[in-house]
């Protein structure tokens, strides 16, 4: 997760969007040094495989799990201090991935397909046209078949959060009803280091037909 308009704010009472790199002038609060239980539960279970991408990948913890293992990785953001980190982290570990600076609204650009697409915070930051145009992006990149894993702000967490949109099950049904299969939406957590009890969330797996 990071910045931008294409990035989410996880402080309260946010005003105006963050440049991506301001995001990572300190360490936000979704760069909990690990990835998040939730991901990693499904990567245990053998649930993410092939070409993976991750979608505003932040310093690149999904990433680096995919590259541990032995899968193909790629990681894209905005926040280029955020991906210098991910570089770093991936050498530190001897793990081979690849992380580029690019819009997740563009991901047709790439003119690469995937297996397997990961989201942590990113869907939740966008508006109703935004939103449209990065399920648009995602079909670009996914390969029929392949699969998309979002964790998401849910309308469970209480109090104001700036730019999130806190969604609701039929909001996330209403996004992708054209070209995808909802697989399962369940209850969840996004960890954060400032709030012990972490956000409630969804998440998210869905097939692209």
């Amino acid at each position: 997760m990071a910045g931008s308009l294409h990035y989410p704010h996880l402080h309260p009472g946010s005003g105006e969007p963050p440049e991506p790199d301001d995001l990572y002038a300190e360490p936000p609060p979704w760069d909990i040094g690990r990835p998040q239980p939730a991901f990693l539960a499904l990567a245990e279970a053998g649930a993410i495989r092939g070409r993976v991408l991750d979608a505003s990948c932040g310093t690149g913890e999904h990433v680096l799990m995919c590259a541990g293992l032995g899968l193909d990785a790629t990681g894209v953001d905005l926040a280029s201090r955020a991906l210098r980190t991910a570089e770093g982290k991936a050498h530190e570990r001897g793990r081979t991935a690849r992380f580029l600076h690019w819009d997740v609204l563009k991901l047709a650009d790439l003119h690469e397909t995937f297996d397997t697409v990961l989201d942590c915070g990113l869907f939740h930051i966008f508006g109703s046209d935004d939103r449209a145009a990065y399920v648009d992006s995602l079909r670009a990149a996914i390969r029929p078949g392949g699969r998309y894993f979002m964790l998401c702000f849910s309308d469970r967490q209480p109090g104001e959060w700036g730019r999130v949109h806190k969604l609701t099950r039929a909001e996330i049904e209403a996004s992708f009803a054209e070209g995808w299969r909802i697989d399962s939406i369940e209850p969840s957590t996004i960890d954060i280091t400032t709030d012990p009890d972490g956000i409630r969330a969804w998440l998210v797996a869905l097939t692209r037909t």
